[in-house]
């Protein structure tokens, strides 16, 4: 059996041997899950959000999460670029297919993962970036070995790193609440699809 990974030991033993101001490429779900990260990693990190979420189906709330992002981008650090991904649902349920009625982290979760993983490695590859990594792991709901693995399947294929890392670490996803309300984000009750938005209306 193997062990289980520290993965925020992992990612502090990179950062430690960073020379200068690698490229990040931040693959982000919501402007919420990005504060803590943002604040964190900016430190270390010259750092572009790609915004790539066609998982969230509804247009609306595709948009809305969208400019709260680029919101928070502006309010809290200017320095950050803003990167958007093709927004195509009907690939996201294509996917999914017969994985409608999984619960939260089940096999539709983690196709999801990977849908988003790997369109962030290839923007991160096919544009000179050191390394990228996702927000994802700083929810409570969200298994950051599980990303990591696909994280790290997805920088073998398109020859890029990944920068593991579970944000929910070190306060992280309380620090994440914090700034939530210091900026006054928009903070919905679901993943993103409309899924886990009747489980988490349930």
């Amino acid at each position: 059996m193997m062990n289980k990974r520290n993965l925020q030991k992992e990612s502090d033993e990179i950062i430690s041997q960073l020379n200068g101001r690698p490229r990040l490429l931040l693959h982000v779900c919501c402007a919420p899950c990005s504060s803590y990260c943002l604040e964190y990693l900016n430190e270390y990190f010259e750092i572009t959000v790609f915004f790539t979420n066609s998982n969230i189906d509804d247009a609306c709330e595709y948009e809305k999460r969208r400019e709260e992002e680029k919101r928070l981008i502006r309010e809290m650090c200017p320095q950050v670029g803003f990167e958007e991904g093709i927004y195509d649902p009907e690939r996201f349920h294509n996917l999914v297919k017969g994985h409608e009625d999984d619960t939260e982290g089940e096999e539709r979760c983690g196709i999801c993962f990977a849908m988003r993983l790997d369109e962030t490695a290839k923007y991160a590859a096919d544009n000179g970036f050191d390394y990228f990594t996702t927000t994802l792991s700083i929810s409570p709901l969200k298994n950051a070995q599980r990303l990591c693995d696909i994280g790290e399947n997805a920088a073998k294929k398109y020859g890029t790193n990944y920068l593991p890392g579970d944000y929910k670490k070190k306060g992280g996803f309380q620090r994440s609440i914090e700034l939530s309300k210091k900026y006054g984000l928009y903070r919905q009750n679901y993943c993103g699809c409309s899924y886990s938005q009747k489980e988490g209306d349930q």
